[in-house]
């Protein structure tokens, strides 16, 4: 818009935009009633299944936080429609594919931010990708909230915008570990440990992890197995588990490279005893339709479970399922609860100043009533990292369904052994 210049005048172009900038945050949102959220996803690609059930669980949440649900009980947002600390504004979702690249996921993060103005971003599932998106959101001061990458060294940056929601590579070492020796108490071999995962910064960070934490607790070195993700051939990988014959072989892909390996293990006649997957490829939907009756008997780790009928996490499962045409999985979960998460925080800043944001992200104090997931809380340290975040032991048992089988307090049935396979 411009003004001719002419001294001593002010143009009424320039008055109404001066006055505009200095309405109330709240004032202005109860004028265009909508807030703006980028969601960073691999809507294509070979992950691209993961990519559209996140985005059918970040739909999900808008449903819940743009309309009331008082059936939720006493998850933030779910009582009243739209956003109460902003006048009842509603919640729109910018939706960007990664394409399951690093730089396209940087460039999307940065369209979001520069010309679509989201407030802030969530996303982006591969921890290599939301690496350097988030990287965008630090030098641009948006925050960004994750709700399921697990490399350690997202929050070991020192970066101030960046939030995550999710228990990490270390917090499920110590479950693993501590689950393996349950077992072995309970009569099962788990001496020796391969750890098979591609090279990407989810693989190589998480297995690294495993192992520090392996073997500061006096268990055997693991065996590590390193592959090219998105491989296309894994035989010798396999052939390398069949030679070395470990007690327990842990499984950090994603999903077309599980499904790889599922199927090649059954080519190759291979079984390990134990099979533990690292949650990712092995919670997805399509891995189970895929694969999961070749692949009964497989562990998997998980902060998600559906509860008993009518409860709210069963009612937020029956709503995804009808979004998306699947059950909920871990991962989507561990999205959607990162993406209430941030929209709470919005509600509770009254603002879309990116600094009220980050301010009312580190003033987050969710207790476990008010989650959808199985944590303890919500409340992040000055890394941003959730330090109230926790994790069970699921089991692929009956054909296509994960139970809880560990801790025992929390299980729905009994831990299988051996491993079945098919």
């Amino acid at each position: 818009m411009r003004c001719n210049p002419i001294p001593g005048l002010i143009c009424a172009a320039s008055i109404f935009l001066v006055a505009m900038s200095v309405l109330p945050a709240a004032q202005a949102l109860a004028q265009d009633k909508t807030v703006k959220i980028g969601a960073i996803f691999p809507l294509s690609g070979n992950a691209a299944s993961a990519g559209v059930h996140a985005k059918a669980a970040i739909e999900t949440a808008l449903d819940i936080i743009n309309n009331a649900h008082p059936e939720l009980g006493n998850l933030p947002l779910a009582k009243n429609a739209g956003l109460a600390g902003l006048g009842g504004a509603k919640v729109e979702v910018d939706f960007a594919d990664n394409q399951g690249s690093p730089a396209t996921g940087q460039n999307q993060a940065l369209r979001l931010i520069t010309e679509e103005k989201v407030v802030a971003l969530t996303g982006a599932y591969q921890s290599g990708i939301t690496l350097t998106a988030s990287a965008i959101a630090e030098r641009y001061g948006i925050p960004f909230v994750n709700g399921e990458s697990v490399a350690a060294n997202l929050t070991e940056r020192g970066f101030k915008w960046f939030f995550r929601v999710t228990p990490v590579a270390s917090d499920f070492a110590e479950i693993y570990y501590e689950f393996l020796r349950d077992m072995k108490a309970a009569g099962a071999k788990t001496d020796s440990v391969a750890l098979v995962h591609d090279n990407t910064e989810y693989g190589s960070s998480v297995s690294s992890v495993i192992t520090g934490v392996f073997k500061a607790k006096g268990q055997n070195t693991p065996l590590d197995i390193a592959y090219a993700a998105n491989a296309t051939d894994v035989q010798s990988q396999v052939l390398q588990l069949k030679e070395k014959q470990p007690d327990v072989v842990i499984m950090i892909t994603y999903t077309s490279d599980a499904i790889l390996f599922a199927k090649t293990m059954q080519a190759l006649d291979y079984k390990p005893p134990m099979l533990l997957a690292d949650d990712a490829g092995y919670s997805d939907p399509s891995f189970i339709k895929a694969v999961g009756k070749i692949s009964q008997g497989a562990f998997n780790r998980s902060s998600w479970s559906v509860g008993p009928a009518g409860s709210p996490t069963a009612l937020i499962a029956e709503m995804y399922k009808k979004k998306s045409g699947d059950a909920m999985d871990d991962t989507a979960a561990r999205q959607m609860q990162g993406f209430f998460v941030l929209c709470d925080a919005i509600d509770r800043a009254g603002s879309t100043d990116p600094a009220k944001i980050q301010a009312a992200l580190k003033a987050t104090d969710l207790k476990p009533d008010q989650l959808m997931m199985g944590y303890k809380g919500v409340k992040f340290d000055d890394k941003g990292q959730n330090v109230l975040a926790a994790g069970v032991i699921i089991q692929l048992q009956d054909g296509e369904n994960y139970v809880a089988v560990w801790p025992k307090a929390g299980a729905e049935k009994a831990p299988v052994l051996p491993y079945k396979g098919w």
